[in-house]
């Protein structure tokens, strides 16, 4: 769609000469011949630019850029002024003017103003689109799940989200630690800021103190030039310690000294370097016994788990499956262009009975898998790897129920039938892969004899 432009000057030979050459152009164009029936126009529709005189009868173009920032405030407006008037262009300015043109107007020098503007605008808009893509995407509301354990997470990401108090995420691979991450930047007030993820296991152990806090040109063999760390990097916004178990010991000091002093130093020099960022964590291992056993520092795992998120693994939340599953169909259905709509009885049996060691991202995987070879607009078991359905056993939900429905008397049935091979319940929170309490409370919710 074209750009709209509205030309504002009590002349008319110059309305029309402007007009002329910008339709040339390809831009829409609307004239008026002074300020007050341009306030007309934009009361009825907004400009993306607005070329105004200054000098007009009926209302001056000062007052009508008043009434432009009011109205419309997206709109951006270019005063045209003699050659001695330059004092108004620049008070024109002062109020909120872009730019302006002297009489006469050179109609090269506008087209050169008017495209540059226009451009600058439609770059702003455009990443203040992709901003709030971005913010839509990572807001918390959209990380899937419906169960209790899952809502206790969000719970916690809402209160964590407003202030900047260090965060670690711990949870099984596959868990979604990283969507978490960014859903608590992308509620901050951090959010216009950048999000820096780090794979703290990825980074070579001599090149830690270098990509963290960067260095100086010659501070060792291949530092070619000078390197802006991570920290540096994601300064005013959130930088984000994936697997931080894997830090070296050695190298935990200068992280906690860093996180301490809110300072870094760059491999090659003595001068600390200020940085404003918030440090979100995470791991998929047990901190604590690496602390006991003499592997991780007492001090770093207590300024790193200020807000602990645990994440439950899918064992601990089979009620979120279906809802997994259908997002998952959704989002590649989509993205391949098919006519995929969701899962048939079948194939959501095994899904659900299925041991999901891989969690979410070995689900996603297997959706994205099952959506490319699905031929009609349900993805059946025949879809689904050959190793599905191996351990199921021999249970049926039979009949037609709500999907709910079918979720709990699985459950009640799975539950029930482990509970006989494992009389003892913390032999069988062990062998379900959940925690006692969770146990309990499964038992207690679907009704399961303790004695099944």
């Amino acid at each position: 769609m074209a750009e709209s432009i509205l030309i504002v000057d009590d002349e008319e030979i110059i309305r029309e000469s402007l007009s002329f050459v910008l339709k040339k152009e390809g831009y829409s164009v609307q004239e008026a011949e002074n300020g007050k029936v341009a306030l007309e126009y934009i009361k009825e529709r907004a400009f993306d630019l607005v070329i105004t005189d200054i000098e007009m009868p009926e209302m001056k173009g000062i007052e009508l850029m008043e009434n432009i920032s009011r109205l419309s405030p997206e709109t951006m407006v270019v005063v045209i002024t003699a050659y001695g008037s330059i004092e108004s262009a620049i008070a024109a300015l002062r109020r909120g003017a872009i730019d302006y043109v002297l009489k006469p107007v050179e109609f090269d020098e506008l087209l050169v103003k008017t495209r540059r503007l226009l451009g600058d605008r439609r770059m702003r808009l455009e990443n203040k689109l992709l901003r709030s893509e971005i913010h839509r995407h990572y807001d918390f509301d959209n990380i899937i799940g419906k169960s209790s354990a899952m809502q206790r997470v969000f719970e916690t990401i809402k209160k964590v989200a407003q202030t900047d108090g260090t965060v670690l995420i711990t949870g099984k691979s596959g868990t979604g630690k990283e969507l978490v991450a960014r859903a608590v930047h992308y509620n901050s007030k951090r959010r216009e800021k950048p999000f820096i993820p780090v794979n703290c296991g990825a980074i070579v152990e001599n090149l830690f103190e270098s990509e963290l806090f960067g260095h100086k040109k010659g501070a060792f063999t291949g530092a070619s030039m000078d390197r802006v760390g991570f920290f540096k990097s994601a300064d005013g916004g959130t930088i984000f310690l994936d697997e931080v178990s894997e830090i070296p010991l050695h190298l935990q000091v200068k992280l906690l000294r860093a996180i301490e002093m809110k300072q870094v130093t760059p491999v090659g020099t003595s001068h600390e370097i200020p940085v404003d960022v918030r440090i979100i964590a995470s791991t998929n291992r047990n901190l604590e016994k690496a602390v006991q056993d003499g592997k991780y520092r007492e001090d770093l795992f207590y300024r790193l788990n200020v807000v602990g998120i645990e994440l439950p693994p899918l064992s601990e939340r089979i009620d979120d499956i279906p809802l997994l599953v259908q997002h998952f169909v959704s989002r590649y259905a989509t993205e391949m262009n098919k006519d995929v709509r969701g899962v048939d009885h079948e194939a959501m049996k095994l899904l659900l009975a299925h041991n999901w060691k891989g969690e979410v991202r070995e689900l996603e995987n297997i959706i994205e898998r099952a959506t490319i070879f699905a031929e009609g607009n349900m993805i059946t078991t025949k879809e689904l790897p050959a190793f599905f359905g191996q351990s199921t056993g021999s249970y049926s939900f039979g009949g037609n129920k709500p999907l709910k429905e079918a979720v709990a008397e699985f459950e009640r049935e799975y539950i029930g039938h482990m509970l006989r091979i494992h009389p003892s319940k913390d032999e069988l929170a062990k062998a379900l892969n959940i925690s006692l309490s969770s146990l309990y409370r499964k038992i207690e919710e679907l009704n399961i004899p303790s004695q099944s």
